[in-house]
């Protein structure tokens, strides 16, 4: 249980990091709101297989997110 609050916070962090790279201060907002209430949201979860499912499910966001960043600077 402790490994698996470390990787949500890990997630969270990075998720917030990437936000930062968002040029629009309105889209940037929105994200980090948006993100802020997910976790929020979810942070009564006590399911092993749904918290697994919830960090992947980031995972994949977070990559989807740094993969349109990386787009839009090119």
């Amino acid at each position: 249980q402790f490994l698996r609050r470390q990787q949500v916070l890990q997630l969270y962090r990075k998720i917030l990091r990437a936000v930062r790279d968002v040029p629009a201060e309105a889209d940037r907002r929105y994200l980090k709101d948006w993100a802020r209430e997910e976790f929020r949201r979810n942070k009564d979860a006590t399911e092993e297989d749904a918290i697994r499912m919830m960090i992947t499910q980031g995972n994949m966001q977070l990559q989807e997110l740094q993969r349109t960043l990386k787009l839009a600077k090119s």
